[in-house]
């Protein structure tokens, strides 16, 4: 049936609304394994150092050349005593050309600092999750093999026990090699008898 197209015998699939938004967590799960494999390198450490350096001084610097030019102002003011008094003021006079985005005390700096700060929190401990969940299914699996592998090893000891009693009734090579002696010296014995009376028995068919 074309997409679209209704059928008036059929009951209308219900559909929700979801005002969540979708995402993969698989896929987030990587990239918080990713960041935090970063965040542990020292070229995060090396980068941060850069950057944080240049800020400063980028800020510092032109700030200071933005602000260094004053003029002087002066100022009439009457005192308690009807005494009139004038002073001359350095105020500092803004010039033309660069200007510090992030003047002293650096309060744009330390307001990305506190943002990677929160999420750097968070994607640390998924990771951590991630990680603690692979360690668990690795454990079940080692425990699961050394349960295998003390079963086959339980098993080659019965066979093992098995196979020594089976050989304790099989006749050995020096016990075969006993006996076929004695039986030859039986035969022999019984030779030298059958010999002799042989030659009585000649004997006596003689006389």
């Amino acid at each position: 049936m074309p997409r679209g197209r209704f059928r008036l015998d059929q009951p209308a699939t219900p559909r929700r609304v979801s005002l969540r938004p979708g995402y993969d967590p698989e896929a987030f799960g990587r990239f918080a394994e990713r960041f935090a494999r970063f965040m542990g390198t020292a070229k995060f450490i090396v980068y941060m150092t850069v950057i944080v350096i240049a800020w400063v001084a980028y800020n510092l610097f032109v700030g200071i050349r933005y602000y260094h030019t004053h003029h002087d102002c002066t100022v009439t003011h009457i005192t308690a005593g009807n005494e009139i008094v004038t002073t001359t003021r350095n105020i500092p006079r803004c010039q033309e050309g660069l200007k510090p985005f992030d003047p002293y005390p650096f309060i744009l700096l330390n307001l990305f600092f506190s943002t990677q700060a929160s999420y750097a929190a968070p994607l640390i401990l998924l990771a951590q999750n991630r990680q603690a969940d692979r360690d668990r299914v690795q454990v079940e699996e080692d425990r699961a093999r050394s349960e295998r592998n003390i079963a086959d090893t339980e098993y080659l000891t019965r066979e093992v026990a098995a196979i020594r009693i089976a050989l304790g009734d099989v006749a050995t090579r020096d016990f075969v090699r006993d006996e076929l002696r004695r039986l030859l010296e039986e035969l022999d014995e019984h030779r030298g008898r059958s010999a002799s009376e042989d030659r009585h028995d000649r004997t006596e068919s003689r006389d």
